[in-house]
């Protein structure tokens, strides 16, 4: 017998998702449609690069940081731990977390798990790979900057607005490739879980 995985889809549906306020609101425009007598279905859509699940780059708070399509593919790849968490996260709670979580750390709070400069700075420190969270930003909006600004600039990508809802925590395999959208800093991503 094979071994039989399970893969939670911890994506949210890119016209569905709240949108991050200030943000274009996601689009579409059928472009040729078969009900209407053409040979084939075409659709083109728009919408910002944080739309829905999707990864951070360290351009998007660092100047000249890699775009989305330079992030290396080895973080977005592989163990990761998913923990819930209320409220903001502290340094002092990450060392406190850090010490039995995976490299890659996907936050579950009700849609508002968020980090503080001094716990992304603890998580960086103790050498996390990656960070997710279910809200649709990893800093709450009135302290936007610093939480972004210590993970992207020591080049950990960041994975938001996620859907943990019907996932346990624990430990899992995460595999969330952003699109190859060259020279941007952001990028839409579908994000999965894969457990043994």
């Amino acid at each position: 017998e094979g071994v039989v995985m399970k893969i939670y889809d911890i994506s949210k549906g890119y016209f569905t998702a709240p949108v991050y306020p200030g943000d274009p609101v996601p689009r579409l425009e059928r472009l040729q449609q078969m009900q209407l007598g053409d040979k084939f279905n075409l659709t083109a859509y728009y919408g910002g690069a944080h739309a829905a699940t999707h990864m951070d780059a360290p351009r998007h708070f660092v100047d000249d940081g890699a775009t989305i399509d330079q992030v290396p593919l080895e973080a977005c790849f592989g163990p990761c731990t998913v923990l819930s968490v209320s409220g903001i996260l502290t340094g002092e709670d990450a060392d406190e977390i850090l010490q039995f979580t995976q490299p890659r750390l996907p936050l579950r709070g009700e849609g508002s798990a968020y980090l503080s400069q001094s716990g992304a700075f603890a998580l960086v420190d103790g050498g996390i790979a990656l960070v997710g969270t279910d809200a649709s930003s990893i800093a709450p909006y009135e302290d936007a900057v610093l939480p972004h600004q210590e993970l992207l600039l020591a080049g950990v990508p960041i994975l938001e607005g996620l859907d943990l809802s019907g996932v346990p925590d624990g430990n899992y395999i995460l595999a969330a490739f952003p699109l190859k959208l060259e020279g941007l800093e952001a990028a839409p991503v579908r994000a999965v879980l894969l457990e043994e």
